[in-house]
């Protein structure tokens, strides 16, 4: 899989739905649930970050429900691209892109979603093929006034801005050209997992899912 293609197909799992869910996920027990919960409120493409050790279990088990595009998160190197690949998921997200992480894409013929921050990263990744990058840490880094401003001489890459993003944020950037959807944590609150309140995690995703883009 090109890089190219790599990005046609991360390009369609960010059109599922205009939040991409990123996910922390603690106990084992809360990953088939939550991923029913999510995807009963709309959002079938899910990142479940690789921060804690049940993570890859987690993937596994949330691939099995009906509808569900997992996606594993935070992809730092060569061997968490393979295991994220054995456990199920169906792309990878990472906060930026190194060589190694490439290759590894490519080997294991899982679309990537390489992440930027600048536009001299933003080119390096489009000269490679990736015409569809995450826009990390997003609020930190100018927000949706500087996505508007990459806009301007780069038209031609698509972003999902991740980092900081609320509710009230989201739209700000789902209105801009270049932005296919946004990643959000505020769908699946620790609070909301902790006490299994799963009706509250499908309500706040089929609020998600109904941001104009």
């Amino acid at each position: 899989m090109t890089p190219n293609e790599q990005s046609q197909a991360a390009l369609a799992v960010c059109q599922l739905a205009p939040v991409i869910p990123v996910l922390v996920i603690e106990d084992i027990a809360h990953a088939r649930p939550l991923a029913e919960a999510l995807v009963a409120g709309g959002l079938p493409a899910l990142e479940v970050t690789l921060r804690t050790d049940c993570a890859l279990d987690a993937i596994a088990a949330m691939a099995q429900v009906d509808g569900a595009v997992l996606g594993a998160g935070t992809v730092l190197s060569a061997a968490q691209m393979a295991d994220a690949s054995a456990a199920g998921a169906r792309f990878a997200v990472a906060p930026g892109a190194t060589p190694a992480l490439i290759d590894a894409a490519r080997l294991h013929e899982l679309p990537l979603l390489p992440g930027a921050q600048t536009c001299s990263e933003v080119m390096t990744l489009l000269e490679q093929g990736y015409s569809v990058q995450k826009f990390f840490p997003a609020e930190a880094i100018g927000g949706a006034a500087a996505l508007k401003a990459i806009a301007g001489p780069l038209p031609q890459v698509t972003f999902c801005p991740t980092g900081g993003i609320t509710v009230a944020r989201a739209p700000d950037y789902l209105s801009l050209p270049n932005v296919a959807c946004v990643g959000g944590s505020w769908v699946a609150p620790k609070a909301a997992m902790a006490a299994g309140d799963w009706t509250a995690i499908t309500e706040l995703a089929r609020a998600a899912s109904r941001l104009p883009r």
